[in-house]
């Protein structure tokens, strides 16, 4: 590298430029940074170095963009602006926006502007052309291994900036992921080697990024936290701890009155070791087996694997696969009771489970989405109360005409019964429909603001209409809060499970903490004491469920709306990016746009399914279209022979 460099400040960087060093992670970028540094001191010419790589930096604090002038033998840190994560994909437009602050001023000398390893896909595309606009390059210095294909070249090709290759280091080489987490750790500290603790009121102060829930002190605990005035970085500290007093925080001084906290995932975890925090909304996601092929292992129609999440105290599993029609069944645990969103053609769903459907959500009524409405009906025979059915316009004269696609001649007036809700302009036009009657029957409507149809204690169910060619609805499964009974407080109390916690959580629900809990042991306490003893209440956890949209700006910004912050979404990318315009004649989702939206929302987990069945024999490309635009894509795991 100390050659490199002494012919490089003889050649091109004979005068000052700004130059960016790009490779991908483990090329030496940071290396060739500090010997370009250590060569031009030794001419005599100052050197400044932007520190672009948050997650394994050259120098200063990591979750941060730093300015760093060479003395010495070393860099020294001149100026910083927080970032709050490592994930320079991730949060590449914040990163960009740090980058224009820090060079607001002008700089004399030679620049060095060293990017993130970030040189795959949308993201490193994307970072490259906005560093090169944000830092005024010039130059590019790039790093690739011997006999390797240099990254993003037709990207730099089209930016018209001087570019020199140079082949790594033969020893040059990305640490383990323990080493660069060690290290990044040990930077962390010595950033708060002599930082003070204090008590931080945020009644005044705006909370950016993407903070966890003020209510869930312990998701804060360890957190990266950034003290902002005017936009500009004051210091960057470390959350202690989360009170109704204030923020406990850990943090070098500063001079200036904050005015805003900036946080988003970079946290210290129970090991001690600075990394990234897992999305306050992941759960583990488990696989299960094709239902045509666990259950007929002879046909050769495979509908993929089937995502079931656990959020909160509801399971969602998508019944029919990634590739089967849409059946997303939503288990309400505890209750025995279950939500249907669209009726995809059963493939193993029991009759008992419909005997407990209460709801079900269907987006339209194309047959694929509709089909399995007889299963339902032929499983509700008997004594059921009504199942509700939402939907789009229209919604209520196809379940009719189901209806009377069958002779009931036999029934009498014991045919199952419907009530149907249809959706027009935050209206619900609500109709009665059984079997065996010839006319639904009209019943009130009712105004549903904000496209809520179905408000519980415990849940609400909310709805936003899209354009399909045919309007369609997307909904979103939204629990004010969830309640955790501590088993270790029931334990100490020796009160075993039963009934009387179910009356407490309805209790809480409902917000009736004055309410009489009668308890095993005979005592009775008010539910609010209860909960202040043995529950744990937090916010609820967001599940939204879309399928059948076409990509507009209209219908991107309305789901987007409607799933932000979802625990899981479930949404459509029925088709790869090549067959765009098979998307756009269809009015479906591509990869590209599910994952854009996804990203756009800031969802926990993106589940991705009603994949075009063309692309059955090998799902891995789409996958990758997926996660080269969104960092929370749930894939599955591979199976034998994949490349997933």
């Amino acid at each position: 590298m100390a050659t490199h460099a002494a012919d490089l400040i003889r050649g091109p960087l004979a005068r000052d430029r700004r130059v960016l060093l790009l490779g991908p992670p483990g090329s030496g970028k940071s290396t060739l940074a500090g010997a370009l540094g250590a060569a031009l001191e030794e001419a005599g010419r100052g050197c400044l170095c932007l520190g672009a790589d948050p997650g394994t930096p050259g120098f200063g604090p990591p979750g941060a963009v730093c300015l760093g002038r060479w003395e010495h033998g070393d860099w020294r840190l001149e100026a910083l602006e927080a970032l709050c994560s490592l994930d320079a994909g991730r949060f590449r437009l914040p990163l960009v926006d740090a980058v224009r602050r820090l060079l607001r001023p002008p700089l004399a000398g030679t620049l060095l502007i060293d990017a993130p390893g970030v040189v795959r896909g949308v993201a490193g595309a994307e970072l490259l052309c906005a560093l090169l606009e944000a830092a005024g390059a010039d130059l590019v210095l790039g790093l690739v291994r011997s006999g390797g294909r240099a990254p993003l070249r037709e990207e730099l090709a089209a930016a018209g900036v001087e570019v020199l290759w140079m082949t790594t280091a033969d020893g040059a080489r990305r640490p383990g992921k323990h080493q660069r987490q060690r290290a990044r750790t040990r930077r962390w500290d010595a950033w708060l080697g002599d930082a003070g603790v204090r008590l931080l009121d945020l009644s005044g102060l705006a909370l950016l990024g993407t903070p966890p829930p003020r209510d869930v002190a312990h998701a804060w605990r360890g957190r990266q936290i950034a003290l902002l005035e005017g936009g500009r970085t004051l210091t960057l500290g470390e959350a202690l701890a989360l009170g109704d007093d204030g923020l406990q925080l850990r943090a070098p001084a500063w001079q200036g009155r904050p005015d805003a906290l900036l946080v988003r995932d970079a946290r210290r975890g129970a090991d001690g070791e600075l990394g990234s925090a897992r999305p306050f909304a992941a759960d583990t996601l488990a696989w299960l087996p094709p239902p045509d092929v666990r259950t007929h292992p002879a046909r050769k129609q495979d509908t993929g694997p089937r995502p079931v999440a656990r959020v909160g105290q509801a399971d969602a599993a998508l019944i029919n696969g990634v590739f089967g029609d849409p059946l997303l069944h939503l288990r309400l645990r505890h209750q025995r009771r279950s939500l249907l969103f669209d009726l995809g053609m059963p493939e193993r769903l029991a009759a008992r489970i419909a005997h407990q459907v209460s709801d079900v959500f269907l987006s339209h009524a194309h047959l694929d989405h509709i089909g399995g409405f007889l299963w339902l009906l032929r499983s509700r025979m008997g004594d059921f109360p009504p199942c509700r059915l939402y939907g789009p316009p229209g919604l209520a004269r196809h379940v009719q005409g189901l209806l009377e696609g069958v002779a009931w001649d036999r029934i009498g007036d014991q045919g199952p019964c419907f009530e149907v809700a249809e959706l027009h302009d935050g209206q619900l036009r609500r109709f009665r429909l059984q079997a065996g009657r010839t006319r639904p029957t009209p019943l009130p409507g009712r105004p549903a603001p904000a496209g809520v149809l179905l408000e519980e204690p415990a849940f609400r169910v909310r709805a936003a209409t899209l354009d399909h060619g045919i309007p369609v609805l997307a909904y979103a499964f939204e629990p004010p809060v969830e309640i955790a009974i501590r088993k270790e407080r029931l334990a100490s109390h020796g009160w075993p499970p039963g009934r009387w916690l179910g009356e407490l959580k309805r209790r809480l629900l409902e917000d009736d903490r004055g309410a009489v809990i009668a308890l095993p042991d005979g005592e009775r306490r008010k539910a609010g004491e209860l909960a202040e003893d043995i529950a744990l209440i937090r916010p609820g956890r967001k599940l939204t469920y879309a399928t059948d949209l076409a990509d507009t700006a209209d219908n991107r910004r309305r789901l987007v709306a409607l799933a932000r912050g979802s625990h899981t979404f479930f949404c459509e990318a029925t088709f790869r990016e090549a067959d765009a315009d098979r998307a756009r004649r269809t009015g479906h989702l591509t990869t590209r746009a599910c994952g854009e939206i996804a990203t756009a929302a800031d969802v926990g987990q993106l589940v991705p399914f009603h994949f075009s069945r063309r692309y059955g024999a090998d799902p891995a490309p789409l996958y990758a279209e997926i996660a080269a635009v969104c960092s929370r894509l749930a894939p599955p795991p591979k199976a034998p022979g994949q490349s997933l």
